[in-house]
Formats: C-alpha cells, sequence, structure tokens
C-alpha cells in the first residue's frame, strides 16, 4: 500500500514550510499547538500525497488553511480547488482563512475552528444505530 500521509520525500519541503512561516500562520500555530484548543493535537505542515496541509488535526481529520494575497489568483483558485477535492478525498474536512482575517480577527478564527472542531466531535463519538435497531427498524413491544 502507498504511504499517504507524511511521505519521506516530502520530508524537506514540510520543514522548509515551518521554517518560513508567514507570520499569519505563526499567529494560529501560537494557539493551537500544545493542545490549547479543546486539548486537541495540531501539527504544522502535514502532508497528504505531495500537497502540505497549513494545519491538520488527526483525531477529527480537519485541514485548516491560511491563504495569502497569491492565493487570490485565478490560477491558484484553481489550483487550490484541485488540491483540497483530493485532499477531501480521505474524509479531510477544510477550514480555509485569509491570513487577514487572523490579522484582524485572530478570537474569531479561533471561534470558528472550534466550533467545527466541537460539531466533528459529536460526529465521530455519536453512536452508529445497529443495522436491527437503525432508522425504520421495527422494535418488538411486549
Amino acid at each position: 500500500m502507498t504511504r499517504i500521509y507524511n511521505r519521506s520525500t516530502e520530508k524537506d519541503l514540510r520543514r522548509k514550510l515551518r521554517r518560513e512561516m508567514p507570520r499569519a500562520e505563526v499567529l494560529l500555530w501560537t494557539r493551537l499547538r500544545n493542545r490549547q484548543l479543546l486539548g486537541l493535537k495540531f501539527r504544522r505542515q502535514y502532508s497528504v500525497e505531495s500537497y502540505s496541509i497549513d494545519f491538520y488535526c488527526a483525531e477529527l481529520k480537519l485541514a485548516i488553511e491560511l491563504d495569502g494575497d497569491s492565493h487570490g489568483t485565478p490560477e491558484a483558485i484553481e489550483y487550490d480547488k484541485i488540491r483540497q477535492t483530493l485532499i477531501e478525498q480521505y474524509g479531510i474536512q477544510f477550514l480555509r482563512f485569509w491570513n487577514v482575517e487572523v490579522y484582524q480577527n485572530l478570537e474569531g478564527v479561533l471561534d470558528t475552528i472550534e466550533v467545527k472542531a466541537k460539531e466533528l466531535q459529536v460526529c465521530r463519538t455519536s453512536p452508529r444505530p445497529s443495522p436491527s435497531q437503525g432508522e425504520g427498524a421495527k422494535v418488538p413491544s411486549h
């Protein structure tokens, strides 16, 4: 089976991206690291196939991307769309923010992440009905 996550071929790129984090990523990372948000572990520059995700929570399969001005061109928008679609095929959900949102409203960005994280936690911990007791199943009466 081919390795999908954090391929060794992408290791140097991940290290470079961590060393050269834009200011917005640094600001958000200071609030996500060390399980500060709901006790969740986030990783920086986590890769899926050949693509790096700015921040990733494996427990929730949640990716957080911060986009700067360079992501506003038609070519970049198309590239991001293709990239996100591929990554989402692995069950990973995305939250995207513009760098300016982090600069101007970091608390609002964190609130949005927290709401999404709680939503995903509920989805992952909700018991699923068994086929015999599932929706539409008749429950015997005594």
